[in-house]
């Protein structure tokens, strides 16, 4: 639930919601909660994981511990990186947008791999295996949909205002769309 669709499912909020004013700040909102919470279950898990390991002696799964601690590193800088964050206005705010997409988006490709490695060990039902892989690769379809729903959006504002992407004062895509 935690790093496999909760976390997923906020980075879906923060990545196409922004983009529509009338969303603001709930998209903000429904990011931060989903990104806590999982977080917040994910370390109950790690913690049973820890726990786990320490009760079986001789019995060590290399590759899910070791991308799990990852998992649990990577996620809890993210948590302490929100005390780091700088104003949107300030010249730093572009890097600090650069790390925090890049280690969520580990984290979430992390979680996701290290579930199947986790299923692997406990040798769960084939069920289970494609009732996961459903709900990932509907969270895979809403993000394609809204992809294009946002870049239509862009794309149709930009042809409005007679503006090119070039002529942004970083380049990239506006952060809000009037629909």
């Amino acid at each position: 639930m935690s790093w496999g669709l909760l976390l997923p499912m906020g980075a879906i909020f923060a990545r196409y919601l922004k983009t529509f004013r009338a969303a603001d700040p709930a998209w903000f909102y429904l990011h931060v909660t989903c990104q806590l919470i999982g977080y917040g279950v994910g370390v109950s898990g790690w913690a049973t994981g820890m726990k786990l390991g320490k009760e079986s002696r001789g019995v060590t799964y290399t590759d899910h511990r070791n991308i799990g601690i990852a998992v649990f590193a990577l996620g809890t800088l993210q948590v302490l990186a929100l005390f780091l964050r700088p104003k949107k206005e300030h010249k730093f705010r572009v890097y600090w947008n650069t790390y925090h997409h890049s280690v969520g988006y580990a984290v979430i490709v992390l979680g996701v791999v290290n579930i199947f490695k986790g299923m692997s060990i406990l040798g769960v039902e084939q069920r289970w295996r494609t009732a996961y892989i459903a709900a990932v690769c509907v969270l895979l379809v809403a993000a394609a949909a809204l992809e294009a729903v946002t870049w239509g959006v862009v794309l149709r504002r930009r042809k409005a205002d007679g503006k090119t992407f070039s002529s942004a004062p970083n380049g990239h895509l506006p952060h809000s769309v009037s629909v």
